[in-house]
């Protein structure tokens, strides 16, 4: 079990990064030759990209969003366009199958989204949490190492007053 950091944290990331929602869902569910591939290509992709440090990922957390969903973190949008454009890696294999025999389908449907986040206009906290989503991309710190408000986290102001005092801050 992952271990449960008690207090206030934030997390701490030097220079600009990318956050990548992709997924997918089920729109025909009985429809299982329609999006098996689909549903079965994300893994391998993420193997191969924790494998392959160099390729830009830093770090893909699994979620639930309308269906099956991976939240990645990435340095750059120039590692996650190159990764996903190199014929010689997982992904554009797959995408080009989808293409042809999952999208005709209706089966499945699949979604992403990309923002590219500026160094320092980002704000986290994580209460009483094991270390999750930004936190596993770069630094993991106690909250007061970044501010107590989200404002100053995220770089709106230079006033530290939270709106609710937390004990021991």
């Amino acid at each position: 079990m992952a271990e449960v950091f008690t207090g206030r944290y934030s997390a701490d990331l030097d220079g600009d990064f990318v956050v990548f929602l992709i997924g997918m869902r089920f729109n025909k569910p009985w429809n299982v030759r329609g999006w098996w591939h689909t549903a079965t290509s994300m893994r391998p992709m993420l193997k191969e990209l924790e494998a392959h440090p160099e390729l830009g990922l830093l770090y893909a957390q699994q979620a639930w969003i309308g269906g099956p969903a991976v939240v990645q973190y990435w340095r750059s949008f120039e590692d996650l366009d190159r990764y996903g454009r190199n014929a010689d890696n997982r992904h554009l294999p797959a995408w080009k199958k989808w293409n042809q025999a999952s999208r005709a389908s209706g089966a499945v449907g699949i979604w992403h989204e990309t923002y590219k986040v500026h160094a320092g206009e980002y704000e986290a906290i994580y209460g009483n949490m094991t270390r999750l989503g930004l936190a596993n991309a770069g630094g993991h710190v106690p909250l007061t190492a970044k501010g107590r408000s989200a404002a100053r986290r995220i770089g709106a102001s230079a006033e530290d007053v939270p709106a609710v005092a937390y004990p021991g801050d």
